[in-house]
């Protein structure tokens, strides 16, 4: 993987776009960039590292996800919901994010936010994905692309219970 491509969780990297010289960031990256400056991700060892144990992988670009809106589920000690689970969206979860208060498919213009649908991958909170696991509506886990810090949430063998298996971002 190309080095421009990695989730860094360096704060020796400038910013979550710095090596895309070629494609700018959007809006809402270059805005929360400028507002909240003092965003790094957490370090561990210089990349951040996902639930295996290796390198954390992208979880998507499309729609753009993770708390500093990079594609990755990076996290941060502001990051409160601890947005380390990549997840693949299903209409089951949908529906219980939304009965349970955080309606991830109603797009909010204001925000640039689009709404998920079945099918996109998110970074979702890990308490979410737990409180989901419990109710037996989880959605499925891209392990390669879900950060380390979950594992304080979730165990591995539930994770890999959920693991997704077809392609990723």
């Amino acid at each position: 993987m190309p080095a421009a491509r990695r989730c860094w969780s360096s704060s020796s990297r400038r910013g979550a776009w710095a090596g895309w010289p070629t494609r700018p960031p959007p809006a809402c990256v270059r805005d929360r960039l400028h507002v909240r400056p003092w965003r790094r991700p957490e370090r561990l060892g210089g990349v951040a590292q996902n639930v295996l144990g290796d390198e954390l992988q992208p979880c998507s670009y499309d729609p753009l996800t993770g708390w500093f809106r990079d594609g990755c589920c990076n996290t941060d000690s502001g990051d409160f919901g601890v947005h380390t689970v990549c997840a693949v969206m299903t209409a089951e979860f949908l529906e219980f994010s939304a009965s349970a208060g955080n309606d991830l498919s109603t797009p909010q213009p204001a925000t640039g936010f689009d709404g998920l649908k079945p099918g996109d991958q998110w970074c979702l909170c890990a308490s979410r994905w737990t409180e989901a696991f419990e109710a037996g509506v989880a959605p499925p886990v891209v392990l390669e692309s879900t950060h380390a810090r979950t594992l304080e949430w979730a165990s591995l063998s539930d994770l890999e219970e959920h693991r997704f298996t077809g392609n990723t971002a």
